[in-house]
């Protein structure tokens, strides 16, 4: 083929012709494995008196400079259902699609291809205005308008810098893109993207994205828009994604959802992770309670630290926070508090409760959010222990939850957090 590059808008409505025959015009062109990291073109669509047909890309014997697209023979097959193929024109032209190196996102004006080894592929996506004067025709129209074109600065992005926002083609056709260029962005960079979306495309997102992904973009958005969210990708979806949201996140969107949603979400979750969500809903939104977290290791005060330390290389895949080990008597009442530090230069055989600070800091449920702030400042720390009137253990409020609390939302959101998500499970025990 002669071709060598250009873009899309050069080749679709051209005349189509047999051995200089008139056939139809070009009205697509078609890519099977959109997956690829330049994905060749398998073939046009080919408008005909009897309807749209298929003309594989072996069939193109010249694409020429005076407006014509020359086949070795006419198309007998219908074109592919939206189901079997990617349409470049009618899928991707006009829409919006996320810039993953720019982080933003960004509309096509019109693609790039190009002839690579004998093979025509899909290289970039023009969003300047250069892809829309060239889809109007008016590069070369007249004398101002191609000298304006010229000058204009080329926007191409490289198709695998390119996320979709919405499914093209949701019965087999998935881009990959989808699934791990968005999965590169930062959570709040996601998040940014999902807020400048309509509610049904910011929806579509988060479809494309895994549970635990969805979870970290999720807590980075303001409520509104999380509710929104929740309401427009279902029951089941959402109570997956909220389970790998950390708890007090997790918690705090439930309380702003009505009852009857609360109960269907939770409904779907795993036993022990709605229980726990239910008893932290309980507690206000600006309390030591609304901002704790249960996900933290304890340990009881016979073992010793070789032990501590053995158990601990087990369960840290799957423990968030172990800059503190929590010390707790059979009864779950708090006795004491290990930093990873002691721990790892205490004697092998050193009984926690020998090594461990007894003096404790703590603040109750209802402690208001400034106090939890202020107190974690005052001693220092990278998390407070809320205890009960008891003093049973209830769960942690991190250094990076309680600065979120007194700071504005939309500065608190960007802040980089402690946690990383995994599937929830109860309070690790690191030796019993």
């Amino acid at each position: 083929m002669p071709f060598h590059d250009g873009f899309v808008s050069d080749i679709v409505g051209r005349k189509a012709h047999v051995n200089g025959l008139p056939i139809g015009k070009v009205t697509d062109l078609l890519v099977g494995s959109p997956d690829d990291t330049f994905p060749k073109i398998d073939g046009l669509a080919i408008g005909t008196k009897r309807g749209h047909r298929f003309a594989p890309i072996e069939s193109v014997v010249d694409i020429d400079d005076r407006g014509s697209v020359a086949l070795n023979a006419a198309p007998k097959e219908p074109a592919p259902p939206d189901s079997q193929a990617l349409y470049l024109v009618s899928d991707l032209l006009d829409k919006q699609i996320v810039d993953v190196d720019g982080r933003k996102v960004v509309r096509i004006n019109d693609l790039e291809v190009a002839n690579t080894g004998g093979t025509l592929r899909v290289i970039a996506a023009d969003i300047g205005m250069g892809g829309l004067l060239r889809r109007l025709g008016l590069r070369s129209a007249g004398h101002l308008v191609p000298a304006i074109y010229r000058r204009i600065p080329r926007a191409l992005i490289a198709w695998d810098s390119i996320a979709p926002i919405r499914d093209t083609n949701p019965s087999q056709v998935h881009l990959s893109i989808k699934a791990t260029k968005l999965g590169r962005l930062h959570p709040s960079e996601l998040a940014e993207i999902i807020s400048d979306l309509s509610t049904r495309d910011a929806a579509t997102v988060i479809h494309q994205l895994d549970d635990e992904t969805a979870a970290d973009a999720l807590e980075h958005l303001d409520s509104e828009r999380q509710r929104s969210i929740i309401e427009d990708i279902g029951t089941e979806r959402a109570a997956d994604i909220i389970e790998e949201m950390d708890s007090d996140d997790a918690a705090d969107l439930l309380a702003e959802l009505p009852e009857d949603q609360q109960s269907e979400l939770l409904a779907e979750m795993n036993e022990f992770t709605a229980g726990e969500l239910r008893d932290l809903v309980k507690y206000q939104e600006h309390t030591a309670g609304g901002l704790m977290t249960t996900d933290y290791v304890w340990i009881l005060p016979h073992r010793t630290a070789a032990a501590t330390i053995e158990k601990l290389r087990q369960i840290a895949p799957e423990t968030e926070f172990i800059y503190y080990l929590y010390v707790t008597d059979a009864d779950g009442t708090l006795v004491g508090t290990l930093s990873l530090r002691t721990l790892l230069l205490a004697a092998p055989e050193a009984p926690i409760e020998q090594i461990m600070e007894s003096d404790l800091v703590t603040v109750e449920p209802d402690a208001a959010a400034e106090d939890v702030a202020a107190t974690i400042a005052r001693y220092d720390l990278l998390a407070c222990p809320v205890v009960d009137e008891r003093g049973k253990m209830l769960g942690i409020v991190t250094v990076d939850d309680a600065i979120d609390a007194i700071m504005p939302p939309r500065l608190a959101k960007r802040l980089p957090r402690f946690t990383a998500h995994h599937h929830r499970k109860s309070p690790e025990p690191a030796a019993t």
